[in-house]
């Protein structure tokens, strides 16, 4: 169960957070290079279209930039944590950035080939830097206590939802003024100045020297079946992927069949603001349970929220319900990083983060596809309901593998009696 600990002292703030030697600049400037990953996506795709005139070519380039970017994520995090974020993001940014200036100027103007720009688009999303599971390591070292580490992460998560929410705004505005292939540009400098003023905050230079020395060993690969903890942390992640994947085309289809599809974007904000009021509040509370027994817990709650929403009778009671479901989103991503953070040790920590990451977002687009095959076939009840089991499911599985781990230690702690 979810217990607030009842302890009588006042815990810190999130502006406590804010206030800790390099946090903030550290943080603006990963959240300036971020906000890359909210404008690229839509501007890629939008510029695709209108230089080859094909939806199926930018759907497709699109498929596979999303596709190199997350089945690569845990290789280049493995980078960061072998050579340190001083040596490897400048030049993978500047690569990445590199290659979205060349798709830019390819789709400035129609005619570009379509297998040029789906070629570019899949090397690009192979270079993408990993800010947000960099960011999240330097949090670890920033804010070595737990408590402040769970607020950190928390802010770290809402701030990384409200870009998702701006980037594609500021796509909207640029496309206004300009070009398509402008957001591209724009995205390609946002990377490459935010991840340069990453590397130059002292907090960087703080974290490796806190790792080994350049002599030692270097940690081997970080492998999931080695560690139960993380790789329960990344089944359930995965799991949340899915269903927040199913969940955005199974709100377009609500609102479709009720002809107001101008709405979605109603339910979909309800969903990002539940997000963030959720994320908040989480992280200020002082919980006395573990992480471990919290993660499933919320998991649940997130899949018993979409199972009610698949049965809203009004659009007002979707928005509603899917506000509500949004509230576990961030606690979720939250704890598993703190799962993640906890479970290895300091020189892996950015693969473990980048691992919940990829999980999340290979998710994600598992969960899009599939309804997408579904939703035309059976009632959109028992598509919200198929879309609840993943995080239902992996919950319990979780929590079942969390009892187990609990009665094997006891059994084994010194005075323990067994049964006759």
């Amino acid at each position: 169960m979810l217990t607030p600990s009842s302890a009588p002292s006042r815990a810190p703030s999130y502006a406590t957070v804010l206030r800790t030697p390099h946090a903030a600049r550290t943080f603006a400037a990963a959240l300036l290079g971020r906000l890359s990953y909210g404008v690229v996506p839509l501007s890629l795709l939008l510029a695709v279209k209108d230089a080859t005139d094909s939806y199926s070519v930018a759907g497709g380039a699109m498929a596979l930039f999303g596709a190199a970017s997350v089945c690569l994520s845990p290789a280049r995090a493995a980078l960061i944590d072998r050579h340190g974020p001083r040596r490897v993001l400048p030049p993978m940014a500047g690569l990445y950035a590199a290659l979205l200036t060349m798709i830019a100027l390819a789709t400035w103007r129609p005619g570009a080939p379509p297998l040029v720009l789906v070629g570019l688009a899949v090397t690009a999303g192979a270079c993408t830097p990993p800010l947000g599971p960099v960011m999240r390591t330097l949090w670890s070292g920033l804010v070595p206590d737990r408590e402040l580490l769970q607020r950190a992460y928390s802010l770290d998560g809402v701030a990384e939802e409200l870009l998702y929410v701006t980037g594609p705004l500021l796509v909207g505005v640029i496309v206004r003024a300009g070009r398509p292939a402008a957001g591209v540009l724009a995205g390609a400098v946002l990377v490459f100045v935010g991840a340069v003023a990453l590397v130059s905050s002292p907090a960087v230079s703080r974290e490796r020297k806190a790792q080994a020395p350049a002599d030692a060993p270097t940690a081997p690969r970080l492998r999931l079946h080695g560690v139960a903890a993380l790789r329960h942390a990344v089944l359930v992640t995965a799991a949340v992927g899915l269903c927040l994947g199913a969940l955005d085309l199974l709100v377009v289809a609500f609102t479709e069949r009720l002809h107001q599809a101008a709405t979605v974007s109603w339910v979909l904000a309800a969903l990002s603001a539940g997000s963030a009021v959720g994320g908040l509040a989480y992280g200020a509370v002082r919980w006395k349970s573990s992480s471990r027994v919290r993660l499933p817990v919320v998991a649940a709650a997130l899949g018993a929220a979409l199972l009610v929403a698949g049965v809203s009778p009004r659009l007002y009671v979707l928005i509603a319900v899917v506000a509500v479901a949004g509230l576990f989103v961030a606690p979720a991503l939250t704890t598993a990083y703190l799962i993640a953070d906890e479970s290895v040790d300091a020189d892996r920590r950015t693969q473990a983060g980048a691992w919940v990451n990829t999980a999340f977002n290979a998710g994600s687009s598992g969960g899009t596809a599939v309804v997408g095959l579904l939703v035309d076939r059976l009632p959109l009840a028992l598509c919200f309901a198929l879309a609840a089991a993943p995080a239902l499911v992996c919950a319990a599985v979780v929590a079942r593998a969390g009892a187990r781990r609990s009665r094997a230690a006891g059994a084994a702690a010194p005075g323990a009696v067994s049964g006759s």
